[in-house]
C-alpha cells in the first residue's frame, strides 16, 4: 500500500512537473506561428507546420530549439541560412540575401515583444534587415540575445539599457553603423558583450570600465578609433579582442585575470608596459600591425600559462636579453618585421634551429644570425631617423590642415552672416506669409511618401490644434451637446448602441456613442479598459475623446450604459464615395488606393503597435470615415476592448455558426470585402460570401473584369495597379484562413499598387502634354 501511494505520488509530481514544462499557451503558439511568417517560413521552422499543438516536445534539429516554463516560451533558437557574407549593404533588401522588401523589423520585433517570459533569444542567419526597434526593451526577462550574421543596421537602441537582466548580447555580423552605447555600464549583469563584424565607430566608451561582471569583450573588425580606456577595474574579464580597428592610443594597463588579449591590425603606438609581464593568466596575446615601439618587457616570454605570442609588425627595436627564460606553455612565437637586433635568446634560438616545440618567426628583423631573412644593421639603426622624418612631415601636415580648417571656417560664418540678413530683408519685404513650396525629394523616396508624411503632418496638427485632451464627461454636459439627446441630433443605430451628434460647450462637434452593456462590470475593470482605448492614437483612426459612465459611482455598482466622445468626421463614410448614386461624390481609382493605404496603417497599428493588440475591428466600408482632406479615419474599432466577454457569451450561443463567427472576427479576411468593394462598389448587406463564390472567377480574364469592376475603376486604373490589388483580395477572402496574407503583405501590396499607379498616371500626363495639338 505505502509503495503503491510512493508511486501515485511521484507520478501526480511528474504530470504537475510535465504540464508546468512542456505545454504551451494557444496564444503564444499563434505568436510563434506568426513570427514564423514574419520570417518568411524558415527551413528550420518547417517542424511547425503540423505540430503546432506540441512545440514545446518537438525532436528539434539543431538550427532550432525551444524551451518552456509554465505554459510560455523561455528559450527560442533559431538559426536560418542567410548569412550575412556580403561586403557592401545600403540598407536596402538583397534578393536572397535578406527577407523580402514586405518584411517589417518594426513589426517582427512588436510580435516578438509578446513572448514576455523570453530569457534566451538566438536568431541566427536570418536575413533580418532594418533598424532595431527601441521596443525590443518590453523583452524584460531576457538573460542572453543573439542576433548575429543578419542586416541590421544603424545604432543599438537606447531603450535596451532598461533590459537589466541582460547577462550575453551578441550582435555580430551586422551593418551597425552609429558608435558603441554609452549606456552600457546601465547592464549590471552583462558577462558578454560581442558586437564583432559591424560598421561601428567613435571610441571604445569610457563607461565600459565600470561593467564589473564582464568576462568577454569582443569589438573586433569595427571602425572604432581614438584611445582605449583603463580596462584594469575589470577584474573578471577573461577575453579582450579589439582586432581590426582604427584604435591609435598607447597600450593602457590591462587586467591582471585577463587570458586571451587580441589586439592586432590597429594604428596602436608607445611601448608594451611593463605591466603585461605580469599577467600570470594570460595564454594568448596578439599585438601584431600596429606601431609599437622600444623593447618588448622579458616576462613576457617566461608568463607561466603563455602560449601564443604574436609582436610581428611593429617597431620593436633594441636586443633582447641573452639569456632570455621561455616559458613551458610558449608554443609560437612571431616577431618578424620588427627592427631588433643582437643575439637570439638561447630558448627562442635553439627552438628556431632544432624545431622545438615553440614555434619561432625572427624574419625581418637584424639579428646576428646567417641565412635567417635578416636585415643589414644600418637598417634598423636608422630607425630614429626615419621616424623623426615621419614626424616632422606629420606636423607640417597639421599646421597646413589647420590653416586650410580656418580659412574654411571663416567662410562658412561669413556666408551664414549675410543668408540671415538678406532672409531677414526677404521677411519685411513680404507682409504675408509665403506660398509654401515643396522641395524635390531626396532620390531613392518616393514624392508619394513625403506627401503621405505631409498629410498625416497636417492632421496631426490640426488635430492637436481642434481636439480637447481625453477626459471623463458627466451625463449633464452630454445631454446639454445632443439637447437631451434629441431626435435630431441621432445619427444611427449599429450593433452596440444609438450614435448622437454633438456640440460641446466650446463648440466642438463631436460623436457620442451610447453602449448598452449586457453584463455586470465593475467600474475599475470598465475605466482600465477605457483607458487602454483612449491610448489608441493613429492619424487614421478616429480619435476617442472621453467617456461619461452613466449609472455607477461605486465600484460594485450597476452600470446602466456607457457613452464614448469621439471626433467629429464630417465627409461621410467611404461606402457612400463609392456608389454611383452620388457621382459627384465617387472617387477614383488611386483616391480609392490612398482610403485603403491609410486603414491598412490603422488596422496594422491595432495589431502590432499597442499592447494587447486589438482585433476583431468591425472593419466595414460604412465604418470608414472621409474629414474634411480626405483623409481616412477608421471607427468602431477596439470596441472588443470593452465588450470582449460579452461578444464570446453570444458566439457560445450558436455552435452552428462559429466558422462563419470566426471569420467576422478577422480582420484580414473583413478588409478584403472592402478591398472587394473599393473595386466593383458597393455589395448589398447579407450578399457578399454569395457573391464571392459565383463572380469572383469573373476577376482572372479581362471580359469579367470588364463585367464586375466600377467603371469608374476600370477608366482611372492601370491594370497593373488593378491587377496588384485583385490579387491580394482574393487572399484576404480565402476561406483558408492560412492562406490569408498579414496585414504587413496587405499593406505593402497596396503601397506597391499606389507607386505603379502613380507611375502610369505621370506617364499618361506626360504622353498628354507632349502629343501635338492640330487646329
Amino acid at each position: 500500500m505505502g509503495c503503491s501511494t510512493t508511486f501515485l505520488l511521484v507520478f501526480l509530481s511528474w504530470l504537475l512537473f510535465a504540464s508546468r514544462t512542456h505545454q504551451l499557451r494557444s496564444y503564444e503558439t499563434q505568436v510563434l506561428l506568426q513570427l514564423r511568417k514574419h520570417l518568411e517560413y524558415p527551413i528550420p521552422l518547417n517542424l511547425w507546420e503540423n505540430n503546432t499543438d506540441d512545440l514545446c516536445n518537438l525532436s528539434a534539429p539543431p538550427q532550432m530549439s525551444i524551451k518552456c516554463e509554465d505554459n510560455s516560451v523561455i528559450e527560442l533558437r533559431i538559426v536560418g541560412d542567410k548569412p550575412a557574407k556580403v561586403s557592401e549593404f545600403r540598407g536596402f533588401p538583397l534578393p536572397n540575401q535578406t527577407l523580402s522588401p514586405g518584411f517589417s523589423i518594426d513589426s517582427f520585433v512588436t510580435t516578438l515583444t509578446r513572448l514576455s517570459s523570453l530569457r534566451v533569444l538566438s536568431l541566427v542567419s536570418l536575413g533580418i534587415w532594418g533598424s532595431l526597434p527601441d521596443k525590443i526593451h518590453r523583452l524584460s526577462s531576457l538573460e542572453a540575445l543573439d542576433m548575429s550574421s543578419n542586416f541590421m543596421f544603424g545604432s543599438i537602441p537606447s531603450e535596451m539599457s532598461r533590459l537589466v537582466k541582460l547577462q550575453s548580447l551578441t550582435f555580430d555580423e551586422n551593418f551597425f553603423n552609429d558608435t558603441v552605447p554609452e549606456w552600457l555600464d546601465s547592464l549590471t549583469n552583462l558577462t558578454t558583450l560581442s558586437l564583432k563584424n559591424n560598421r561601428l565607430k567613435g571610441q571604445v566608451p569610457s563607461t565600459l570600465p565600470r561593467i564589473s561582471t564582464l568576462t568577454e569583450l569582443v569589438l573586433s573588425h569595427n571602425l572604432l578609433s581614438g584611445k582605449l580606456p583603463d580596462l584594469s577595474s575589470l577584474s573578471n574579464l577573461q577575453l579582450l579582442d579589439l582586432r581590426e580597428n582604427n584604435l591609435d592610443s598607447e597600450l593602457p594597463p590591462l587586467p591582471e585575470g585577463l587570458a586571451n588579449v587580441f589586439l592586432s591590425n590597429n594604428s596602436l603606438s608607445g611601448s608594451i608596459p611593463e605591466q603585461f609581464g605580469k599577467l600570470n593568466h594570460l595564454q594568448h596575446l596578439d599585438l601584431s600591425g600596429n606601431y609599437l615601439s622600444g623593447t618588448p618587457p622579458a616576462l613576457l616570454f617566461s608568463l607561466p600559462n603563455i602560449s601564443y605570442l604574436n609582436l610581428s609588425s611593429n617597431a620593436l627595436s633594441g636586443s633582447l636579453p641573452e639569456h632570455l627564460k621561455c616559458g613551458d606553455s610558449l608554443s609560437l612565437v612571431d616577431l618578424s618585421d620588427n627592427r631588433l637586433i643582437g643575439q637570439i635568446p638561447n630558448c627562442l634560438g635553439t627552438a628556431a634551429v632544432a624545431g622545438d616545440n615553440i614555434m619561432v618567426d625572427i624574419r625581418g628583423n637584424c639579428f646576428s644570425i646567417e641565412d635567417r631573412d635578416q636585415h643589414p644593421s644600418g637598417y634598423c639603426k636608422n630607425i630614429d631617423k626615419r621616424r623623426s622624418t615621419v614626424k616632422e612631415i606629420a606636423v607640417l601636415a597639421g599646421v597646413i590642415g589647420g590653416i586650410i580648417i580656418i580659412v574654411a571656417f571663416v567662410l562658412v560664418v561669413g556666408l551664414l552672416i549675410y543668408c540671415k540678413k538678406h532672409r531677414k530683408q526677404e521677411l519685411l519685404i513680404q507682409h504675408i506669409a509665403p506660398k509654401v513650396k515643396e522641395d524635390d525629394p531626396p532620390s531613392g523616396i518616393s514624392s508619394e511618401l513625403l506627401a503621405n508624411a505631409r498629410i498625416i503632418s497636417q492632421a496631426a496638427k490640426m488635430g492637436n490644434q481642434s481636439a480637447p485632451p481625453y477626459r471623463v464627461f458627466s451625463v449633464e454636459e452630454l445631454e446639454e451637446a445632443t439637447k437631451n439627446f434629441d431626435p435630431s441630433t441621432f445619427l444611427g443605430e449599429g450593433p452596440m448602441g444609438k450614435v448622437y451628434k454633438g456640440r460641446l460647450e466650446n463648440g466642438t462637434l463631436v460623436v457620442i456613442r451610447s453602449l448598452a452593456l449586457h453584463r455586470k462590470y465593475s467600474i475599475r475593470n470598465l475605466r482600465l479598459r477605457l483607458d487602454l482605448l483612449s491610448k489608441l492614437h493613429h492619424p487614421h483612426l478616429v480619435g476617442h475623446l472621453g467617456h461619461c459612465i452613466d449609472g455607477g459611482m461605486q465600484d460594485d455598482s450597476t452600470i446602466h450604459r456607457l457613452l464614448l466622445v469621439q471626433e467629429f468626421v464630417p465627409n461621410g463614410n467611404f461606402r457612400s464615395h463609392l456608389s454611383e448614386t452620388s457621382p459627384e461624390k465617387v472617387l477614383k481609382w488611386s483616391d480609392r488606393l490612398a482610403v485603403l493605404i491609410g486603414i491598412a496603417k490603422a488596422v496594422h497599428f491595432l495589431h502590432t503597435g499597442v499592447i494587447p493588440p486589438s482585433f476583431s475591428n468591425r472593419l466595414k466600408t460604412s465604418n470608414i470615415l472621409l474629414d474634411e482632406h480626405g483623409i481616412a479615419k477608421l471607427s468602431d474599432y477596439g470596441i472588443p476592448i470593452i465588450t470582449d466577454e460579452t461578444e464570446k457569451s453570444e458566439a457560445k450561443g450558436d455552435t452552428a455558426k462559429s466558422g462563419h463567427a470566426e471569420k467576422l472576427q478577422d480582420d484580414v479576411y473583413n478588409f478584403g470585402f472592402i478591398l472587394l468593394e473599393s473595386l466593383v462598389g458597393p455589395i448589398v448587406t447579407g450578399k457578399g460570401e454569395a457573391f464571392l463564390l459565383n463572380e469572383m472567377t469573373s476577376f482572372n480574364s479581362q471580359d469579367g473584369r470588364l463585367k464586375i469592376v466600377d467603371p469608374i475603376v476600370l477608366t482611372t486604373s492601370s491594370q497593373e495597379s488593378l491587377s496588384i490589388v485583385i490579387s491580394i483580395t482574393n487572399k484576404c477572402i480565402s476561406p483558408e484562413s492560412s492562406i490569408r496574407p498579414s496585414f504587413e503583405d496587405v499593406l505593402w501590396n497596396l503601397q506597391y499598387a499606389a507607386q505603379v499607379q502613380a507611375t502610369a498616371d505621370a506617364d499618361q500626363k506626360s504622353e498628354t502634354t507632349s502629343r501635338p495639338s492640330f487646329s
